[in-house]
């Protein structure tokens, strides 16, 4: 089933005094890129949340906040470095005595430099801060791939839609383009009489230059091939779970088949629909630029 990129997830787990809760929001990108906000409890866990969370999606900017809530107030354990922090005062107050400078060393500005307080994330307890964020985060991705499979859904239907109008108006360019390479030969024909006064045209080298006229306004090989690529555009929104990249590229193989036809209409109608034609094809890029 076609998803969209775009998505919003949330739920909560908790178990004895442990709550974790978990929002996910995914939007349009060309790959998985997943963005992580977690609290220390769960920084040795960010290969497990990114393995899980890349076993549903295969594609789209994701972010995900994770919140930890607990009655016990022991999340992790803080701890001064003094002998850390006297070093660090020491050699301070050497390079202002060395450097002649002014001002006072203050506790603030000791307390930010690196390791002077130190946390303890490896308390006991922080599987059961694990299974309590799986839990949350595998709900949370259940609900944000609900969400994205109905906006697919009605992407699929807009596609189909858009689809079946692409097919109309090739068909009719088909019937506009039938007769005319004919038409145009005898318009030339007509044309190159009237310039010559004397009946002297060669036969031969006019049928030639006319077939060559009839040869370059002819779209039929386009025609086909834009049928093609609408069924194939078809097989594979009913066949693939993530087609967004084959489809992009179906589209700019569309779009090569309307310039080319564009250039060899010979008719004020035929480009009329090849403008129409291009619209409808750009509209179509936009909206699988929304898919997986």
């Amino acid at each position: 089933m076609v998803s969209s990129m775009t998505g919003y997830g949330r739920s909560a787990y908790q178990k004895d005094e442990i709550e974790v809760a978990v929002e996910i929001r995914s939007v349009n990108n060309r790959f998985l890129d997943i963005s992580l906000r977690n609290p220390r409890i769960l920084a040795d866990f960010e290969n497990q949340i990114k393995e899980l969370i890349g076993k549903s999606l295969s594609r789209g900017r994701i972010n995900i906040s994770i919140t930890v809530q607990s009655q016990n107030a022991n999340l992790q354990t803080l701890t001064l470095n003094k002998p850390l922090a006297l070093l660090y005062h020491r050699l301070a107050t050497e390079l202002q005595q060395e450097l002649n400078l002014g001002g006072r060393i203050e506790l603030g500005q000791l307390l930010t430099l690196p390791d002077i307080i130190i946390s303890d994330d490896n308390a006991p307890e922080t599987e059961k801060y694990w299974e309590c964020t799986r839990q949350a985060l595998t709900a949370a991705l259940e609900e944000l791939q609900s969400m994205r499979r109905n906006e697919g859904a009605e992407l699929v239907r807009d596609f189909m839609q858009r689809i079946e109008n692409l097919e109309k108006m090739i068909r009719a360019i088909e019937a506009l383009a039938a007769n005319r390479p004919r038409e145009e030969m005898d318009k030339l024909r007509q044309r190159v009489r009237a310039l010559v006064q004397e009946e002297r045209i060669e036969e031969g080298r006019l049928e030639m230059e006319l077939a060559f006229l009839s040869d370059r306004l002819d779209v039929t090989e386009e025609c086909v091939r834009f049928h093609s690529h609408n069924k194939a555009f078809v097989q594979i929104l009913e066949n693939e779970a993530a087609p967004g990249r084959k489809l992009n590229f179906l589209l700019q193989e569309m779009n090569r088949e309307a310039n080319t036809i564009g250039s060899k209409a010979s008719s004020a109608e035929i480009s009329h629909l090849v403008i129409e034609i291009k619209d409808e094809v750009e509209k179509l890029r936009e909206q699988v630029q929304n898919i997986e």
